[in-house]
């Protein structure tokens, strides 16, 4: 597989008002402990259900001899913060010291720490690079992270994580965030992004407190499924582009966006099962090729209704639509099914007769 955006756990510091989840805020005490301790509890059964290989073949890219040629692929670790004290050693380091024993030897994999930056010391990245850290990338450099609103803010905020970065050896990524082949150059490198208006996160998904906070100002002209970390692609795990999102809980998403029902669980189940189980399935399909107002059309749901279905109000009350919103309805009303026996005939396959 090419890319896996492994989510490790909720904590964070902040509770950014355009956040794409609820959940991603301050804990404390008791509960504190409780997302750690799920985080902690589930990460080893999760890397364990991950694909036996992190590697891809290119066909965008041939070889000498014509055939598309493999490549190393990456996983983005995220949280939360996976910075924080209480996650950090517990489950951070840890997952990225068994992530490098799980692929050293079976062609490698590209680790990348993300973080909103400002926890970010000189001994925390020496502590990463020493694990085999291929890229640190700071996804806070926007107004909406209290404390650097604004371009003066933001550019001495970049200017002083940059010279940490630098003095530890690091040099800046030659690719933007949303180039789909960024992580192919030698590391170990850093890079910066955020959601400013214009970027390619700038619109907003509508989820969480962004949508809460009525923030996202995407129309039903932005096709998310079909962007980088999109649907677009999943199911090709084989093969360039293939890309899927991963709860603390072991839950996982063919996107970033998270449709409406998770497709598996990795603490019970392998990803490539899962995946392989739903291909040919039409709404999956249809998210696979980027295209999710075709995904009811044998469930009753032509595009008119599904184009339809992704009309809605805001919690404030204004008019909004966009093609995740009708993704959400539909999985709502066909998917539960759909989900069930693709999880009975995994497991009728594993269950000897």
């Amino acid at each position: 597989m090419e890319s896996i955006y492994f989510v490790m756990a909720w904590a964070c510091h902040r509770k950014c008002k355009h956040c794409y989840e609820d959940r991603f805020r301050p804990y404390v005490r008791g509960a504190l402990e409780r997302v750690v301790a799920e985080a902690e509890a589930n990460f080893p059964r999760i890397i364990a259900n991950l694909p036996e290989r992190m590697t891809y073949l290119d066909p965008d890219d041939p070889g000498p001899d014509g055939r598309a040629q493999e490549k190393v692929g990456r996983v983005v670790l995220s949280g939360g913060e996976a910075l924080l004290d209480a996650v950090r050693e517990r489950v951070t380091y840890k997952v990225i010291e068994q992530l490098h024993r799980r692929y050293c030897d079976t062609g490698g994999v590209r680790i990348i720490v993300q973080t909103t930056g400002d926890l970010l010391t000189p001994a925390i990245i020496r502590d990463l690079l020493d694990r085999n850290v291929w890229m640190i990338s700071v996804a806070g450099v926007d107004d909406y992270h209290v404390g650097i609103e604004g371009p003066e803010k933001q550019a001495a905020y970049v200017a002083g994580i940059t010279a940490m970065f630098e003095a530890a050896g690091m040099r800046p990524s030659g690719h933007a965030a949303p180039t789909r082949s960024w992580h192919q150059e030698e590391g170990p490198v850093f890079g910066f992004f955020g959601a400013a208006e214009g970027t390619w996160i700038g619109k907003l998904w509508p989820r969480g407190r962004a949508w809460s906070n009525s923030l996202s100002t995407a129309t039903m002209a932005d096709n998310f499924c079909a962007r980088w970390s999109g649907g677009m692609n999943f199911l090709n795990h084989p093969y360039a582009g293939s890309e899927v999102s991963i709860e603390p809980d072991g839950s996982v998403y063919p996107c970033c966006v998270k449709t409406g029902l998770p497709l598996g669980n990795l603490t019970e189940e392998r990803l490539l099962d899962i995946l392989d189980s739903l291909a040919g399935d039409p709404a999956y399909e249809a998210i696979n090729a980027g295209k999710p107002e075709r995904m009811g059309l044998t469930h009753g749901w032509d595009v008119a209704r599904f184009l339809e279905a992704s009309h809605t109000k805001t919690p404030q009350g204004r008019d909004y639509a966009n093609l995740c919103i009708g993704c959400d309805a539909f999985h709502r009303s066909a998917m539960p099914p759909i989900l069930a026996a693709a999880r009975a005939r995994r497991q009728a396959a594993r269950t000897p007769t």
